[in-house]
């Protein structure tokens, strides 16, 4: 079984599909929510939330990890645990919102008042320095908390003017990749895991991955 330390849904569909080309199947992978619902896990109790306090997504994925996995391992539940930490990083903004992307306007997950807080912030700023990239880092727990796996992936784009599209999440309306005039928000499914940061992270660990969830079932 593998873990995703996450309550994003949308994060859980990216990953499902994407470790299914290594063939790992839906049934295998779950995200934490599954111990605040009504299923069998649900016996150990919601899962503590992780304080995303590191410098970098690297550390924040790694903490994700680790404090999950220990977590479900004293409660007697032992799987591997993947932690993803991901963000925006815009060139006229010296890299911000970065590590914060999730929180930029001050509300964790509030996707639509981050968009806002972004364009705000770009307001003015010409269309040939609006460059920006996608960063996803990935590391694997196992049942002990040791890191055992770890990735990074990066995608890089710009920030358009006003959003675009209704796919995906987070700043997908408004990163458009240039060479196909399009957002990730206009994007099909299929073709934005294909480009994205988060797919060439798992995809650069998939087939070790897939190896340890395949093992331990």
């Amino acid at each position: 079984m593998l873990i995703l330390a996450t309550r994003n849904r949308k994060k859980l569909a990216e990953v499902v599909d994407l470790l299914a080309r290594f063939k790992v199947s839906g049934d295998l992978v779950r995200d934490v929510s599954v111990f605040d619902e009504g299923e069998e896990l649900a016996r150990f109790g919601p899962v503590p939330e992780v304080v995303e306090d590191g410098e970098t997504f690297a550390a924040n994925a790694a903490l994700k990890a680790t404090q999950t996995a220990r977590f479900l391992s004293e409660q007697g539940y032992e799987a591997f645990v993947l932690g993803e930490d991901s963000g925006l990083c815009v060139d006229a903004l010296k890299g911000a919102p970065g590590v914060f992307s999730a929180r930029y306007a001050g509300t964790h997950g509030d996707d639509d008042a981050n968009n806002a807080k972004l364009l705000t912030e770009l307001d003015g700023v010409p269309a040939e320095k609006r460059g920006a990239g996608y960063v996803s880092s990935v590391a694997v727990a196992d049942a002990a908390g040791g890191i055992v796996l770890t990735a990074e992936g990066t995608c890089r784009g710009r920030i358009v003017t006003a959003p675009r599209g209704t796919g995906g999440f987070g700043y997908d309306p408004l990163f458009e990749i240039r060479e196909l005039h399009r957002t990730f928000g206009e994007l099909p499914a299929a073709v934005k895991r294909a480009l994205s940061h988060r797919g060439r992270a798992l995809r650069a660990i998939g087939p070790q991955l897939a190896g340890l969830v395949r093992a331990a079932d």
